[in-house]
């Protein structure tokens, strides 16, 4: 008796935290399903927030079809955003696993070396180098483009850390096996390494997408206007314009967080997976 009671405090504890973290995100989706501009104004501040009354989705039809901000509709956007993020993260799952393949296999003089600068550049914030980025790309040439705001951020020394905490797990017996049938380093990369290495895949497309995709200060630098803009700017911008209408706002707020929701639970599987095997040594 007593344990079932113990349990059934435990599961009343983890139900009151999950229903705490998760109040403002329903809160959000029922503000976006009212009509009403004025009742959302009445409830924001008391418990009626979380259910839609009356419950309408005009917010969503204005803000899909209309020109929110900009001149341009949130599908402008959209697709601004799901180019750059998606560059970013299908480029940068080649280039930091390759790089962290090359630093865990081979021996080469100044490997450790560069394992330290790769530890090092983690723990810098991206805050202390945007301005002689800024300047640089300036300088470059390509400010208000899709390429500034992917070419930078594809090499990620937290995903090639990744990478690298996760080869040394792949038994070595794969690579001597196929060294010995002729395979070159290129070859035990493409068809051994990355094809069993989904799960810590996994975990840098859900990382880096959750990065990129609500990344605001350097999009805001480095963006003029509505043609290379991402939804996170755009999302500033349409807050900031008065007079704010609450239900729009978080339709755009929902609208924009429903696609990091569906990459999440596309790779979900491996995701868990992997941070499964890290509790696991040996």
């Amino acid at each position: 008796m007593r344990r079932r009671i113990g349990v059934g405090l435990r599961y009343a504890v983890l139900i009151a935290f999950a229903l705490m973290f998760l109040a403002p995100v329903i809160a959000m989706v029922s503000t976006s399903f009212t009509g009403n501009e004025r009742v959302i104004q009445r409830d924001l501040d008391n418990i009626r927030v979380f259910w839609p009354s009356p419950l309408a989705t005009t917010n969503y039809d204005e803000v899909v079809t209309g020109r929110v901000i900009g001149g341009a509709p949130f599908t402008r956007y959209l697709a601004n955003t799901v180019l750059i993020v998606g560059s970013i993260v299908i480029l940068g799952v080649f280039v930091n696993s390759m790089a962290a393949f090359a630093l865990a296999r081979l021996r080469f003089r100044g490997r450790g070396i560069l394992v330290a600068v790769v530890v090092a550049l983690i723990i810098i914030p991206f805050e202390g180098v945007a301005v002689p980025m800024l300047l640089m790309v300036n300088r470059f040439g390509w400010l208000n483009s899709f390429h500034v705001q992917i070419v930078p951020f594809i090499a990620h020394p937290f995903s090639i850390f990744l990478f690298y905490q996760f080869f040394p797990r792949l038994p070595k017996e794969f690579d001597e096996a196929a060294k010995v049938d002729g395979a070159s380093w290129w070859q035990v990369y493409r068809k051994i390494v990355l094809p069993i290495s989904l799960p810590v895949i996994a975990t840098v497309v859900i990382l880096q997408s959750l990065e990129y995709w609500t990344s605001f200060l350097w999009p805001l630098m480095v963006t003029r206007g509505a043609d290379y803009a991402p939804l996170s700017v755009a999302m500033n911008h349409f807050f900031g314009t008065p007079p704010r209408r609450w239900g729009q706002i978080m339709a755009f707020a929902s609208l924009t967080a429903l696609p990091l929701l569906l990459v999440y639970l596309g790779f979900q599987r491996w995701f868990i997976q992997s941070a499964a095997q890290s509790g696991v040594k040996g």
